[in-house]
């Protein structure tokens, strides 16, 4: 019996374990792929230059690249795409993500209403954060 229970324990302790690098990695793996993907898409068509001049042209959210721009990394709540990402899943929710990505694509949801959805879920540091990756994709600095 004490051989089974520890046989069970090691079994759950490596399925525990197991589980927290599929996640981790996953995340980060997921992360990177996805950006670059649309990235790329997005400097093929020649989209990235549209959004780049319709962030600019809207004073909302030029702000917020204004406040990306003026960031120290050292008091960023996350730097990587993966950290990110992570915390998006914790907090906002996969599903959520993906609701508020169709109904935005679809035209269902306002610019306001995407940011106003992740500044109930985000901290202002984490928002904080959040603006300067998006800033760093955007304008590749």
């Amino acid at each position: 019996m004490k051989k089974f229970l520890t046989g069970l324990l090691l079994l759950t302790v490596f399925l525990g374990a197991g589980g927290y690098a599929i996640y981790y990695f996953g995340t980060e793996m997921a992360a990177d792929q996805v950006v670059e993907s649309v990235t790329a898409d997005m400097e093929v068509s020649g989209e990235m230059s549209q959004v780049r001049e319709y962030i600019e042209a809207d004073p909302v959210l030029s702000t917020y690249v204004e406040e990306a721009k003026a960031a120290q990394n050292d008091e960023l709540a996350f730097t990587t795409r993966a950290e990110a990402t992570r915390v998006l899943i914790q907090k906002v929710g996969i599903s959520e993500m993906r609701s508020i990505q169709e109904n935005a694509q679809s035209g269902n949801l306002s610019e306001q209403e995407v940011i106003q959805k992740l500044e109930e879920n985000l901290s202002e540091e984490e928002l904080k954060a959040l603006k300067v990756l998006m800033y760093k994709e955007i304008y590749g600095e």
